[in-house]
C-alpha cells in the first residue's frame, strides 16, 4: 500500500509534462503572431508593388 501511495505522489510532483505542454503553447502564440505579422506586410508590399506596376504602365515609352 505504502509502494503505491508513493507511485502516486511520485507521479504528482513530476512537472515534465507541464512544462512541455507551456513550451507548446508558447510556440504556438509565436507563430500566430508571426502570421498575422508576415499577412500584414505582405499585404502592405502587395499594395507598393500594384501601385508601381500602375504607374509604370500608364507611362510614355522612350
Amino acid at each position: 500500500m505504502q509502494k503505491t501511495l508513493n507511485l502516486i505522489r511520485d507521479f504528482l510532483r513530476e512537472e515534465d509534462g507541464a512544462t512541455a505542454i507551456e513550451y507548446g503553447l508558447l510556440a504556438a502564440l509565436i507563430s500566430v503572431a508571426i502570421i498575422i505579422a508576415t499577412t500584414g506586410v505582405g499585404n502592405a508590399l502587395n499594395n507598393v508593388f500594384n501601385f508601381v506596376s500602375g504607374r509604370l504602365n500608364g507611362a510614355v515609352p522612350a
